[in-house]
């Protein structure tokens, strides 16, 4: 085993997990002092309860004095209306303690997660992070709320009842403490068995939620390519190691819960028979038995339901490991501490200049060797190359998803590691070719980038990325919901909302990739006119996988293998003979078989 396994098991074995809770806790000090108070109360009311029992018997029955009992028995009520509130008291206290406190950690990780860098997502599931920050936070949640108020009610009960045993009866309280360590290993050893493996059971069934989500997503093909019993095959599989992991999590919880039971009551039932024989002998009373028994009972009952809340405190404390990864993430790529500031106005001038880079997920293959590229600003250029090139990566490399391994990129002369990643990406639209679209309606869809924008500035986009007409013949127009994805919508309409997306920003950079490749020729003519007009007087860098939507391009610059290896205008560049020459070739003489076959 190596180091790092050792580190990691050791933390499994233990509640440390649990203590970066305490922060959340300290917010709410008023609700934690008074959960605290009313649990004392209920605590202490129901240790009172054998005292009264003892005093009933030895001076009540013994004497056969009525009005005794009767002012004992009214006592009884009056601590058990006492108990009543204080209970009830305590449990709306501690729930709402644990709601408020998994709500802002569920807001915290969210929020950290959504700031991390691309690198993290290329090596994490979505369907991983959402199963933590759902199924994880529950399982806290009933820890804080609920198993860790219980842990510490029966821990201040236990330790009541023992004080009192010792108090009631010395000899007794030696034959109990004799067997409170013989009962107490046990738990802790098969407690951390009981947490191992719950930490594993939440991760089988992390797995198991990651693979739906993807399925589900992905549904409509999955469907298109008959492959739900595949899909269904790969989930029942998924969900069956689940079923396991939580099997033997619940068999080692069983068992822990049996064993201390057993211990628990066993050393009870010889402690009984031992004061029963006191009692025969005369040196002890029947009141001061039943006093110690009733502590007894309450000590064990205590441990007892301590050993079944240790193993939900176990399995709160994977559930915290878990959700503290998330929030021990360092993202790759952050905001300096001292950000310089953009040239306002900001002209759009974007320079690369020796940029080496490679995929975190792909160390050993670099995606740019030494690329260098100057973008004026106001300037349209057009990168062309084979799949796989680095076009692609030249857009990531802007926005700042990855930073380069070596070299630097400038947004008007200043380094873009020097910015703060606010600033950068205000100054910056982007259409990609795989659009996103949120559940939600059009208009919010719209505004994404703008949340403040008014209608008419969203129906002003709309119209300029030529989206009104369709939106408007909907029931509900900018109103109407699209669904998860947008799936209620066709490829081209949800490039066009993304278009109109990019000219409500009004951004000086603009990135394009290939914006129109989803739409019919009618509604990319109409969408190539919004484009050109959005283009002018900013900076546009476009991905063109299709030749003829750069003709129009100040400059095409050929990317191949991760470096430039030609740059001009189509016709410059047709003649050179090159790589964009050998590709618009296969191109445009494809375009001419398909006309000539359509004919």
């Amino acid at each position: 085993m190596t180091d790092t396994e050792t580190a990691s098991e050791t933390k499994r074995r233990s509640l440390k997990p649990l203590a970066r809770l305490r922060p959340y806790l300290a917010r709410y000090r008023g609700m934690v002092l008074a959960a605290l108070f009313f649990l004392i109360v209920a605590a202490a009311t129901t240790l009172a309860l054998p005292l009264a029992v003892r005093r009933m018997i030895d001076h009540g029955l013994a004497v056969s004095d009525a009005g005794f009992i009767n002012k004992y028995f009214a006592m009884l009520v009056v601590l058990a209306v006492v108990l009543a509130v204080s209970s009830a008291m305590r449990y709306y206290y501690v729930v709402t303690i644990g709601e408020r406190i998994v709500a802002d950690l569920r807001r915290e990780v969210f929020a950290h997660v959504s700031g991390l860098s691309a690198a993290f997502f290329d090596r994490t599931l979505s369907g991983e992070i959402v199963s933590r920050l759902t199924a994880d936070a529950t399982q806290i949640k009933s820890a804080v709320g609920a198993s860790a108020s219980v842990a510490l009610r029966n821990s201040i009960m236990c330790i009541g009842a023992v004080a009192m045993m010792i108090y009631t009866s010395p000899r007794l309280s030696v034959l109990v403490l004799v067997a409170i360590p013989v009962i107490v290993f046990p738990l802790i050893a098969f407690g951390r068995k009981v947490r191992r493996r719950s930490r594993s059971a939440q991760d089988r069934l992390a797995d198991a939620a990651a693979f739906a989500g993807e399925s589900i997503a992905a549904a409509r093909t999955v469907q298109a390519f008959n492959g739900e019993k595949a899909a269904i095959a790969r989930y029942d599989a998924a969900v069956e190691e689940a079923y396991h992991a939580a099997r033997m999590a619940i068999r080692s919880r069983s068992f822990l819960t049996g064993v201390a039971i057993t211990l628990v009551f066993g050393s009870i039932v010889a402690v009984l028979w031992y004061g029963a024989q006191n009692v025969l002998a005369g040196t002890m009373t029947a009141g001061t038995l039943g006093q110690f028994v009733l502590y007894s009972v309450l000590a064990a009952s205590s441990l007892g339901q301590l050993s079944e809340v240790w193993g939900e405190l176990m399995q709160a404390g994977g559930a915290a490991d878990r959700m503290g990864e998330l929030l021990r993430e360092v993202s790759a790529v952050q905001s300096p501490k001292r950000p310089e500031p953009l040239p306002a106005p900001t002209r759009g001038e974007v320079w690369f200049e020796d940029v080496h880079f490679a995929y975190p997920s792909r160390p050993g293959r670099s995606a740019l060797k030494g690329l260098s590229l100057a973008v004026e600003a106001g300037e349209t250029v057009a990168l062309v190359g084979p799949s796989g090139a680095g076009k692609s990566t030249i857009f990531s490399l802007i926005l700042r998803y990855y930073d380069p391994g070596t070299g630097r990129i400038c947004l008007d002369g200043t380094d873009i590691r020097q910015v703060s990643l606010k600033d950068l990406r205000d100054r910056i639209a982007v259409v990609p070719q795989d659009v996103t679209i949120f559940s939600g309606t059009i208009h919010d869809n719209i505004a994404f980038g703008c949340p403040g924008a008014s209608r008419e500035q969203v129906i002003a986009a709309a119209k300029a990325a030529q989206a009104a007409e369709f939106i408007d013949r909907l029931d509900q127009s900018y109103d109407t919901e699209v669904g998860e994805r947008g799936m209620t919508l066709s490829g081209g309409q949800r490039q066009r909302i993304a278009i109109a997306r990019a000219i409500l920003k009004n951004a000086p950079v603009l990135l394009l990739d290939e914006a129109t490749s989803a739409l019919d020729a009618e509604s990319e003519t109409l969408v190539q006119k919004a484009l050109d007009e959005l283009m002018q007087s900013r900076t546009t860098i476009v991905i063109a996988h299709r030749l003829a939507t750069v003709l129009k391009a100040d400059r095409i610059v050929v990317i191949d293998d991760g470096h430039v290896v030609e740059q001009g205008t189509h016709q410059s560049l047709s003649q050179q003979g090159g790589l964009y020459a050998r590709l618009a070739r296969l191109q445009f003489h494809a375009g001419d078989q398909e006309i000539a076959a359509a004919k």
